[in-house]
């Protein structure tokens, strides 16, 4: 199960250089990311992984040009925004619902 761990991962993609959000994302995931983060006002920036066989799936690597952005504290301090003007919460991020209430868990 994926989680927030508040980690803040930068490097480069070619010359730009770049907060890393996800690695290793299929393409669904770095769509919902980068339609996402866009909206939010970053720009985001893609990357093909390479693929060890011809038969594997493709995998990305999403990133954004803001240098201090951290989904964590993005998320917990409700700083972003779905696409319908609500909060994003932690089960949000993860698409394991899009029930925007905003409860960073359930207690029961």
């Amino acid at each position: 199960m994926a989680t927030l761990d508040g980690k803040h991962s930068f490097g480069s993609i070619g010359e730009t250089r770049v907060t890393f959000v996800e690695k290793g994302v299929d393409e669904n995931r770095k769509d919902f990311l980068k339609k996402l983060l866009e909206h939010n006002g970053l720009e985001v920036v893609i990357e093909e992984e390479t693929k060890k066989a011809e038969e594997d799936l493709q995998l990305y690597t999403v990133a954004v040009t803001n240098m201090v952005f951290n989904p964590t504290i993005w998320i917990f301090e409700r700083k972003m925004k779905t696409l319908d003007g609500h909060k994003v919460t932690q089960d949000y991020w993860f698409q394991r619902t899009e029930e925007t209430n905003p409860m960073y868990w359930k207690n029961s």
